[in-house]
């Protein structure tokens, strides 16, 4: 029989030997055992049933979750020569009665159906009247209660098998089955674990990246640039944000398609044609399409959102490289999509049991967004735990050269501030006593009097936040289940604790991480105190110091000479005139708050404050109408160079002249008004979101101030 399979094999799908794991499913099958195949997306799971049904006499009936996988399944043996029909909801009558006719009749070798169909008494009499060869559960993970796309509906099938009067074999095949799932299958199904047949998670040709803090329109442009005329799928959580990011791509002339529940059967099936027949490159859809497509050329698929668990991203993410091409998997990572996801949860109407289960999949979905670790090596490791660690050298993270530094401090900062909280509070509260924040609830919690309050003061709360969710993504930490998670210290703290190990991380720049956030408040206490100096000379406030200066001050918090004389701005002679009052100033606030101060680095010779009395910002200007570049200004000023483009428009709002040209051109000028119009001009980010790459915020700022000073005309 196995040679006759091979034969069909090259005869109806015209391949010469079949692929991994595909001959020893289909061997288990024609030898009418039940059998489990978990085999990666594009693996060849539908060969597994589809030659045993032509080989073995009579009908396979194959349980289908959807109508379109069963229309694409159909359709693709009809044009191969088999004999195959379905049964759904799409059928007229007629169509369906004339179905019923050729099953009882012996016409077809496959027939598809819903799991609901075996909720028919006629049906189920029908299968009782003529011989099946096998009953095949494709997709077979929605069987199990720990599958991700759990339908009831399919696990109800399993009694309706036992009301047959004969015993054909059972086959079940899926992509995505954990350890839980695939014994909750063979446990349903009566399949011994001596018939399962895993052929490995892995797909090779797929690069898995992560892209955390990315403007997520700029993305898709800047990949769809990248990936002209080939085909994508773009995923998104929502109807209303596919809608949405349909009709941005729609204005940027993109051949672009949209698939969501919400739209007519028609619209979806329109939809779906016109990208498996390339007549749209591009489809955004949630995640209702996908499943069972064969478009085999999708050279990349993006998630717009977080998915709601590792099972469901890999199916959708394996959409990509079906033909074995290089394929690119990209997944746009942003904190308030774990909400979005959290909401899904709680508006699903799941019982309670099942709901906690969903939330413990989502804290893997989030740790596998943090990981260091070979991305497609967790992915493999979540379904198999004996898999062994690999470098897949192609992900996000295998490509990661960013350098590792030891974060064992901070991590026992972590452990400690946690314990100290009880374990009873989750991320950005923890983040915010480490920080030192004075907000209401610390107060009110009495947390600003815990010895690890403010021990990360010289951290921003986002990079807390950031080393909390790392050492949860390596298992140092654990989140409880649920809609608000608290956050603890697990087993493999232990050894930390003990000095028996220590914990790296990567960064961009290991300077970057001594870098520390100005105190607002101080902030305003010394733009206070520099108001009242400048008034009682009668100059203007940055005569005293520049706001770049007081923040220095407000970063390290300066409390004698020394320190006051290695803040940027402050030579000796404005310390002799300013510098006690200052340094009073900061004293009181240090010790009112029991802060410590940070160590400033020591400016270089070159970067003394220039011996003119002119203002700082008027000096930057010079070197510009010099012809200076902006970056050679900064360098040589030692500010950066977002600071020297301040000082630039600062000295054009005061009536100095510039060529706009030099800084924009008219294209540029009218794209920017136009954004103006669209979004408003309180906020500039909505603006630079509107506009192309090449358009930066200091051109924003121009145009901004060119046509603010033609209004005051």
């Amino acid at each position: 029989m196995l040679a006759q399979a091979e034969n069909y094999l090259n005869e109806y799908f015209g391949y010469t030997s079949f692929r991994p794991g595909q001959k020893e499913i289909i061997q288990n099958i024609i030898g009418q055992t039940n059998t489990l195949g978990i085999l990666p997306t594009g693996g060849g799971k539908s060969i597994c049933f589809q030659i045993p049904a032509l080989v073995l006499p009579g009908t396979a009936i194959v349980i289908s979750p959807l109508i379109s996988l069963m229309k694409d399944q159909v359709d693709a043996l009809l044009t191969a020569g088999i004999p195959a029909a379905y049964i759904n909801s799409s059928l007229s009558a007629d169509e369906y009665q004339n179905i019923m006719a050729g099953i009882r009749h012996g016409e077809y070798k496959l027939v598809y159906v819903a799991p609901e169909r075996f909720d028919s008494h006629s049906f189920l009499e029908l299968l009782n009247e003529v011989p099946i060869s096998e009953i095949v559960f494709d997709e077979a993970h929605c069987i199990s209660q720990w599958g991700h796309d759990f339908r009831p509906s399919y696990r109800s099938v399993v009694s309706q098998l036992g009301s047959l009067n004969q015993k054909p074999v059972v086959a079940a095949l899926t992509a995505t089955a954990t350890r839980d799932v695939a014994d909750d299958i063979r446990r349903l199904l009566n399949i011994g674990e001596e018939d399962t047949f895993i052929t490995g998670f892995a797909r090779e040709n797929l690069a898995f990246q992560v892209m955390k803090g990315v403007n997520k329109r700029d993305f898709i442009i800047q990949c769809l640039e990248k990936h002209k005329n080939e085909a994508g799928i773009i995923y998104t959580s929502s109807r209303r944000e596919t809608d949405q990011l349909h009709q941005f791509l729609i204005g940027k002339s993109y051949s672009v398609a949209k698939y969501h529940a919400g739209l007519k059967e028609e619209d979806r099936k329109k939809a779906q044609d016109a990208f498996v027949y390339d007549e749209a490159e591009i489809m955004i859809a949630t995640n209702a399409f996908g499943m069972g497509i064969d478009k085999s050329n999708v050279r990349y698929v993006i998630h717009y959102n977080l998915p709601r668990n590792i099972e469901a991203y890999y199916q959708e993410a394996g959409r990509a490289g079906r033909d074995g091409e290089e394929s690119m998997c990209y997944l746009l990572f942003a904190p308030q999509d774990i909400q979005l996801q959290k909401f899904l949860i709680e508006e699903s109407n799941l019982d309670r049991h099942k709901m906690e289960q969903e939330y413990s999949k989502l804290k893997e979905m989030v740790n596998y967004c943090h990981t260091e670790k070979c991305l497609q090596s967790y992915i493999i490791e979540y379904f198999d735990e004996d898999a062994e660690s690999f470098s897949c050298g192609k992900c996000s993270s295998c490509l990661d050269d960013r350098k590792s530094i030891d974060i064992t401090q901070e991590a026992l900062m972590i452990f400690s501030c946690i314990k100290r909280m009880g374990e009873r509070f989750g991320i950005t509260l923890t983040a915010q006593v480490l920080r030192g924040s004075h907000n209401k609830r610390i107060r009110e919690m009495n947390f600003n009097q815990l010895s690890t309050f403010g021990l990360l003061n010289n951290r921003k709360e986002k990079e807390i936040a950031d080393i909390m969710n790392y050492l949860l993504a390596e298992g140092f930490l654990a989140l409880t289940d649920g809609k608000f998670p608290t956050v603890k210290l697990s087993a493999n703290a232990v050894p930390v604790l003990k000095g028996q190990e220590k914990i790296a991380m990567k960064i961009k720049d290991p300077d970057l991480m001594q870098e520390t956030e100005e105190n607002d408040e101080l902030f305003s206490v010394l733009r206070n105190l520099r108001k009242k100096l400048a008034d009682e000379e009668k100059v203007p406030p940055y005569i005293v110091f520049a706001d770049t200066t007081l923040k220095e001050m407000s970063r390290c918090f300066p409390i004698n000479e020394e320190m006051m004389l290695n803040i940027k701005g402050v030579g000796q002679m404005k310390f002799d005139k300013y510098g006690e009052y200052f340094i009073d100033e900061i004293k009181s606030f240090v010790e009112e708050h029991k802060i410590k101060a940070v160590p400033v680095k020591e400016k270089s010779a070159e970067i003394e404050e220039p011996l003119d009395d002119r203002p700082s910002y008027l000096i930057s200007f010079e070197f510009y109408k010099d012809g200076v570049p902006i970056r050679e200004i900064a360098k040589k000023r030692n500010f950066s160079p977002i600071t020297i483009q301040e000082h630039i428009l600062r000295s054009i709002k005061e009536g100095n002249t510039v060529i706009w040209s030099d800084i924009f051109d008219d294209t540029e000028e009218k794209l920017v008004m136009e954004a103006v119009d669209k979004v408003g001009r309180d906020k500039l980010k909505p603006i630079k979101e509107e506009l192309p790459e090449e358009i930066d915020y200091f051109k924003i700022k121009a145009v901004l101030v060119k046509n603010d000073l033609q209004e005051q005309k």
